[in-house]
């Protein structure tokens, strides 16, 4: 391997300020929605289970169709699919905040979560756009990555200032701003799908993607887990969780901006497996560590895997991806990872109460060493790039 330009290479491409920020200022009221949709519908209902169960609801509506919202995209375009959505969803937050009662709460609930903007894949499938070459799209993910981890850290903060209402009515300005910025770009100009295109769109498959979806449900399900056995050994303080979480996140950051300003010999389909492995292994060790200090210390070097990890599994799906089949493939690898985020969750949940902490963090290291240990699954990619050196 061998140093690249900085990221001003990426910032400084026709467009990508401009369609970056956009997309950020969208993505950024998923950062906020979650935690002022919890306070809201708890004060609305005055209750746990019912606030869980129309969560619930939000979160499998958003998971499941986001790869029927994304061929959506592919098939029409940003500009006129996204602005519908975005409306939809801004609107439906905007009925929660004045609704009561369970069943009305649902079905809004359900229209936002069926209508919920994707601009993440939207967002890597443009940087496809905007960055040609291989390298500088490979520092372009990494960079949107960490930005987004930043913004689901930043997002809650900002609704705890602000209070649950504001903060919903924040989400909705967000998403339509920032959706109508994105598709004003010159960049999101509507894409002319090919008949074979029109009916993989019709079945949201994308072919050849199978590994990086793979590797995304294995990341979701352990750092799913990861993230109740950090509560765990917090023992119920919340400053204890919340150093973890930072150390986590924090090595994320660094882990995913040094990761993209490295120029790699090895195919990011190789890459991808190594990455896998090395997180694998050291949350496999993770719960060997000697007190919170010792296991922040490791949660923090499990971070450093985390970004280069999602990164690359967008790289190898985007190059195994048609032009015209992109934001269904970041759809689908964002499906998987929420999906095994969740059933991550749930299966750490079971195991803490009959298993000690130190085989619980083995166990959730599993799923990633397992898909680490696939062999890289051929070589068909519909597409390669020129890897031309590159300057800033």
């Amino acid at each position: 391997m061998s140093s690249s330009p900085s990221y001003r290479a990426v910032l400084r491409a026709p467009q990508a300020a401009r369609t970056f920020s956009a997309a950020l200022i969208g993505r950024l009221s998923y950062g906020t929605v979650s935690l002022s949709l919890t306070l809201t519908l708890t004060r609305s209902t005055g209750s746990y289970a019912a606030t869980g169960g129309v969560l619930a609801l939000f979160g499998v509506t958003v998971a499941v169709l986001s790869p029927v919202r994304a061929g959506l995209i592919d098939r029409h375009g940003p500009r006129r699919a996204l602005p519908p959505m975005a409306l939809l969803y801004a609107a439906a937050l905007l009925g929660i905040t004045a609704a009561h009662g369970v069943l009305p709460l649902s079905l809004l609930a359900l229209a936002a979560g069926a209508c919920a903007p994707p601009l993440g894949p939207v967002m890597r499938g443009l940087w496809s756009e905007l960055l040609p070459q291989e390298e500088l799209l490979q520092r372009a993910y990494s960079l949107d990555t960490v930005a987004e981890e930043l913004l689901y850290v930043s997002g809650p903060l900002l609704v705890g200032l602000i209070g649950p209402t504001p903060g919903l009515l924040l989400s909705a300005a967000l998403v339509l701003g920032g959706t109508l910025a994105l598709v004003g770009a010159p960049v999101a100009r509507a894409p002319r799908p090919s008949a074979a295109a029109t009916k993989a769109g019709r079945s949201g498959l994308v072919p050849g993607i199978g590994r990086p979806v793979l590797v995304s449900a294995a990341l979701g399900l352990s750092l799913g887990a990861l993230g109740l056995l950090m509560v765990c050994a917090g023992q119920g303080r919340p400053g204890a969780v919340a150093w973890l979480e930072a150390a986590l996140a924090t090595g994320s950051a660094l882990g995913g901006l040094a990761y993209g300003a490295v120029h790699w010999r090895r195919p990011a389909r190789v890459r991808l497996g190594l990455v896998v492995t090395g997180l694998g292994a050291v949350l496999a060790v993770t719960g060997l560590a000697p007190g919170l200090g010792g296991l922040a210390v490791l949660v923090g070097l499990a971070g450093l895997f985390v970004s280069p990890a999602l990164a690359t599994a967008y790289l190898v799906a985007d190059e195994c991806a048609a032009p015209e089949q992109r934001t269904r493939a970041g759809a689908w690898l964002n499906t998987a990872f929420n999906a095994g985020s969740t059933a991550g969750t749930a299966a750490a949940g079971l195991a803490t109460g009959a298993l000690p902490p130190a085989v619980c963090f083995a166990l959730a290291a599993v799923p990633l060493l397992a898909v680490g240990a696939v062999p890289v699954l051929g070589t068909g990619l519909r597409r390669s790039r020129p890897a031309t050196a590159l300057s800033s």
